[in-house]
Parts: C-alpha cells; sequence; structure tokens
C-alpha cells in the first residue's frame, strides 16, 4: 500500500483546519470522545445532586462523612448540592472545548482521587485484606476510570507541551 504524500498532507491541514475551529488548537482529536462521555455523565451526576431529596441528601452525606469527618460540619442538604454544583462545574470544564485538556484532567484527577478515597475509606467497600471490591464496593471502584482518563489528559500535555506552538 502507497501513501500519496499530498493526500497526507492535505488530511492533515483538514485535522488542523477542523480542530482549530473547535478552539481545539493542535490538541488530539483523541481527547474528545472520553471529554464528551464524562463530562456528560457528570454533569448529569451534579443536576440530580442539586435536585436531590432529604433522604438521598442524608445518604450521601453519610457515605461522605465516614470517609472524611470534616464533611459533618456541613448538614445534609448544603453538602449536596455544594457537591451538584462541583459536578456540574467539573462536566461543563470537559465539555467545552475552551477548557485546556490538562485543566479539565486535573479537575477529573482530584474528584476521582476523592471518590476513590470514599472506597478505600467506608468499611465494607473492599473484601477483607484486598483492594479488590465487593458487590457493595464495585460503583466506586469504577471510579478508578476516571482517575485514569483524568492523568491520562495530565500526562498528555506534559508530554506535548510546545505542540500547539508549531
Amino acid at each position: 500500500m502507497t501513501t500519496n504524500v499530498a493526500t497526507t498532507t492535505r488530511d492533515a491541514v483538514l485535522v488542523e483546519h477542523v480542530t482549530k475551529g473547535l478552539g481545539l488548537g493542535n490538541r488530539a482529536l483523541s481527547h474528545l470522545p472520553p471529554r464528551l462521555i464524562t463530562g456528560a455523565y457528570i454533569v448529569n451526576t451534579g443536576v440530580s445532586k442539586l435536585v436531590a431529596d432529604e433522604e438521598t441528601a442524608k445518604r450521601l452525606h453519610g457515605m461522605a462523612t465516614a470517609a472524611y469527618p470534616f464533611l459533618g460540619k456541613l448538614d445534609a442538604q448544603t453538602f449536596t448540592r455544594l457537591l451538584g454544583a462541583g459536578e456540574l462545574t467539573l462536566g461543563a470544564s470537559l465539555l467545552l472545548p475552551i477548557v485546556p485538556t490538562a485543566l479539565a484532567g486535573l479537575g477529573l484527577a482530584g474528584f476521582s482521587a476523592g471518590l476513590l478515597g470514599l472506597y478505600l475509606r467506608i468499611p465494607g467497600m473492599r473484601q477483607n485484606g484486598s483492594l479488590r471490591p465487593t458487590a457493595q464496593g464495585t460503583p466506586l471502584a469504577k471510579d478508578a476510570w476516571l482517575l485514569g482518563i483524568g492523568l491520562s489528559f495530565v500526562i498528555d500535555a506534559i508530554l506535548s507541551r510546545g505542540d500547539d506552538a508549531r
């Protein structure tokens, strides 16, 4: 199979034109799927927390204070609304291409590290003497994927520093 240099150059120019039109500069298009999927998911969970009933707020607050006792200073509704607002902000940063991927990745990594803290600190989430989740812990353990995505964004930004200047 032979590669036509003119076609390759034309394709590269087209990709560059499209990405700049989206406000992405020369950033990899491969960032778009995880940004859109995780951003939409996190926005949705944020919206659900903003309209959470009292019982849901108490359950979320109880889990959070079990792992992070200092959160007990907040009442359940306030905590849940703040969490929802934070999730909306993070989700929007992932969805909006004007937010640099590295910055959105830092936010995602920090947020997911906090979620993994719940997994590690709340009794019954892990099998005894193991990092393997119990059935109850699986929903929190899956947040390791979010951490991986966030760290990948940050690492990619560090490794490709200066690519946009070319």
